[in-house]
Order: structure tokens, then C-alpha cells, then sequence
């Protein structure tokens, strides 16, 4: 599951992205806001609690701060889904790594196609191990250490977990 939040100032676009998100079961809403500034302060709160946010729905055009803006602003950003009603600012979005645009009026086979790209993106930027690698971690009541079995072509390699660093995959390969 994936959480996000949607930034939008009108209320009506604003349902309308709300009923979309509660039609995704994967999509969990943690917030909508009408003011970008309490987005910002909210993503903020997040990141200091190590909580992430995973997509971001934002209008372009609002009152306080634009869209662009609150782009520029932010250090750490979520994947950012930009819907407006203004093409002219797709070129601004993409060089600020925008992951996707969504042209208002927003239709719901649109919007899945936009969640379902993010949600591939997320899912393979997430450290995955495979059921095929790790035959078995287990860890002794006792305390101690926790270990796995890697296989290594025909036998099985016992493997401290303390002494893991990092876990790369090389096609059919793991080092």
C-alpha cells in the first residue's frame, strides 16, 4: 500500500481526487488539503518522523503559492502528480521531475494509468528479497545471531545478517 496526499483549492476537483483514491485499494489518503502552505508544513512533520509520503496530487494554480513553487520548496519530494487545467506547464513540471500531468477534467481511466506507472515505480525502487534467494532466516530464542541460507548453484551458503551490508541483484544473480 501507498500513501499520498492530495493538494487541490477547489473543492469540487478535490472530491473528485478523493473519490478516485478511495476506488485504488493500493492508494492509502493520508491527507487532501486546500492550502499548499499546510501540505508543506504536513510533508515536513512527516519526513522529520521517518513517515514517507509516497505520491503527491497537486493543483498548479492555487492562492497562496503555486504548485511550481511548492515544487522548488521542498527538499524531499514524493512522486508528484500534477493535475491542472493549464498545459502550458507541463515543460516547468517535467524539469522539476514531475512524474506525471493530468489534465482537469481529470477521467478516472487517466488517473489509474498515472497510480498504476507510480505504483510500478515505487514497487521497483523498494529493496526486495527474493523467496528464491533466502531459503530460510532464522532466528534462535536464545539471541543468538540471525542468519540465512543463500544458494550458491547447487548447495546453500549460511549467511550472518549482521554481516550484510547491502544485497544487489544482477539479472538472475544476487552479490
Amino acid at each position: 500500500m501507498f500513501t499520498c496526499i492530495i493538494i487541490e483549492d477547489e473543492p469540487l476537483a478535490r472530491n473528485l481526487m478523493e473519490a478516485y483514491v478511495k476506488k485504488v485499494p493500493q492508494l492509502n489518503l493520508l491527507k487532501s488539503f486546500s492550502s499548499p502552505l499546510a501540505a508543506l508544513d504536513f510533508l515536513r512533520e512527516k519526513t522529520a518522523a521517518g513517515v514517507p509520503v509516497d505520491i503527491m496530487f497537486s493543483d498548479i494554480q492555487m492562492p497562496e503559492i503555486t504548485g511550481i513553487t511548492l515544487l522548488k520548496i521542498l527538499q524531499k519530494k514524493p512522486l508528484v502528480i500534477l493535475t491542472t487545467a493549464y498545459s502550458e506547464y507541463a515543460l516547468e513540471g517535467y524539469e522539476l521531475e514531475v512524474f506525471d500531468y493530468l489534465l482537469k477534467p481529470i477521467s478516472l481511466e487517466r488517473f489509474l494509468k498515472a497510480v498504476e506507472k507510480a505504483t510500478i515505480r515505487l514497487t521497483a525502487s523498494q529493496p526486495v528479497i527474493q523467496e528464491k534467494i533466502v531459503q530460510e532466516i532464522t532466528v534462535n530464542s536464545e539471541g543468538s545471531q540471525a542468519f540465512i541460507f543463500v544458494k550458491d548453484g547447487t548447495k546453500l551458503v549460511k549467511i550472518r545478517l549482521n554481516e550484510i551490508l547491502y544485497i544487489e541483484g544482477l539479472k538472475d544473480y544476487v552479490s
